[in-house]
């Protein structure tokens, strides 16, 4: 199946915005960044962790610490998957009472914040699980809530979300648009 792009909704400029936005917001909401954890889902989160990260860094003037986790083993559509290639995970030192964020991409049905937060539980007990995205199209399936959303992109069940960021795809931009077969 090949992506076909209907209308780019978010543009660099975009993207760098939400992410300082989020920022200070993690940075408010948390009381400054000292029991922060930053931690990006693979594959896309993870840049935007350290993005986030960054900015939180030059708000606060402290090193927030990052970290990056793959789900694959948590995700409960496991038994559908023929290979599943499971990558690093990698936690910056103990969460326990750490106010772990959580950074994802796209939030669609919950399922892999789910996964994710089983997960960061299985490492330590943290104070608490926040979650941040860039982008939240709707349509979930489990009662999961974003703390923290660069952009609400209400979509049809039928359309796809797409976000290219520049260290993955070489460019920065968030499409609306469907597969092809």
């Amino acid at each position: 199946m090949t992506f076909k792009e209907r209308v780019k909704v978010m543009e660099e400029a975009d993207i760098r915005r939400a992410v300082q936005r989020i920022s200070h917001e993690i940075v408010e909401n948390n009381k400054g960044a000292g029991d922060v954890v930053v931690v990006g889902i693979r594959t896309r989160g993870v840049p935007l962790s350290l993005r986030i990260a960054r900015a939180v860094s030059g708000i606060e003037g402290v090193e927030v610490p990052v970290g990056r986790l793959d789900i694959t083993l948590y995700r409960d559509d496991l038994h559908t998957m023929s290979q599943p290639v499971v990558k690093e995970t990698h936690l910056p030192g103990d969460i326990e009472g750490k106010n772990v964020v959580i950074v994802d991409d796209v939030l669609y049905t919950g399922r892999s914040v789910r996964s994710a937060m089983d997960a960061i539980i299985d490492f330590g007990r943290p104070a608490s699980i926040q979650l941040a995205v860039l982008v939240d199209r709707g349509h979930r399936e489990l009662p999961i809530r974003a703390d923290y959303v660069g952009k609400n992109i209400p979509t049809s069940e039928g359309e796809k979300v797409r976000v290219a960021l520049e260290e993955v795809d070489g460019e920065d931009g968030v499409y609306i648009g469907y597969e092809e077969t």
